[in-house]
């Protein structure tokens, strides 16, 4: 490989965080991170399934931690971030991706609905990147990268307080983005469609309704978690570095039909 390329997007010596990194695309976030150099602290609440994947991580050649935490609670977020800092240092890349997905009706949507959709997925990622941030703005360099949604800019399946939490965080990319990136944190959002994970598995068990979310791409077919690979490690790379503020649509095109 020509040694520019592999300095764009190496991330040997960089130190990350992954929220929601034990399962699903947070997962294959960290093990992309991992495969490209970076140590990774992969946070979630399951300390069993933290353990495994932390060794599986290791078992690949990563280097890698684990810490639990409840991001449903701020006072949890920042003993989390308290613990990163004594146990880790300042990291490099931060990689929101921990989140909850109640979807009733909106006629049923309680006010205690909203709060924890709130508390797990926009308020952990602004109280990390205020601890995170201005120490990365500080030392020049840093990456902060958000897990949206397709429903950032459309109302499906009953969104509800989901689809407006994932709008709050594209929200929250350009407030960041607009407060750091001039000290060299570029901030962005991957926006998935609808991709199979452990959480979608109900509906792919179904092949017909699978197909029909399928038929919703220009792609002709549904996500997979392979597909982060690529974005994950270009934008925590120093490949990046003239991109930020942006949310990107990781979807095969759903959100342009």
């Amino acid at each position: 490989m020509d040694p520019v390329i592999e300095d764009l997007f190496s991330l040997t010596g960089r130190r990350a965080v992954v929220t929601g990194g034990s399962s699903g695309i947070g997962l294959a976030i960290a093990d992309a991170l991992c495969r490209a150099g970076a140590d990774v602290v992969v946070v979630a609440r399951r300390t069993e399934q933290l353990r495994d994947v932390t060794e599986q991580l290791r078992a690949a050649g990563g280097s890698a931690d684990w810490l639990s935490g409840d991001l449903g609670d701020r006072a949890g977020v920042h003993r989390l971030a308290d613990d990163i800092l004594a146990r880790h240092g300042a990291p490099d890349i931060l990689v929101n991706s921990a989140g909850i997905n109640l979807r009733p009706h909106l006629d049923q949507l309680s006010e205690d609905d909203w709060n924890r959709t709130m508390a797990v997925n926009l308020d952990a990622p602004f109280v990390l990147g205020q601890r995170f941030g201005p120490a990365m703005a500080a030392n020049g360099w840093g990456r902060i990268i958000h897990v949206a949604s397709q429903q950032t800019v459309r109302a499906f399946g009953n969104s509800g307080a989901y689809g407006v939490s994932k709008a709050a965080v594209a929200a929250l990319t350009r407030s960041q983005a607009e407060a750091w990136s001039a000290r060299g944190v570029c901030v962005n959002a991957i926006a998935p469609g609808f991709v199979h994970t452990p959480l979608t598995e109900p509906v792919f068990q179904d092949p017909v309704r699978a197909e029909a979310m399928a038929r919703r791409t220009m792609i002709g077919r549904n996500g997979e978690l392979a597909d982060f690979t690529g974005i994950a490690v270009f934008l925590a790379s120093d490949a990046s570095a003239y991109l930020t503020g942006q949310t990107i649509f990781l979807d095969g095109g759903f959100s342009s039909t």
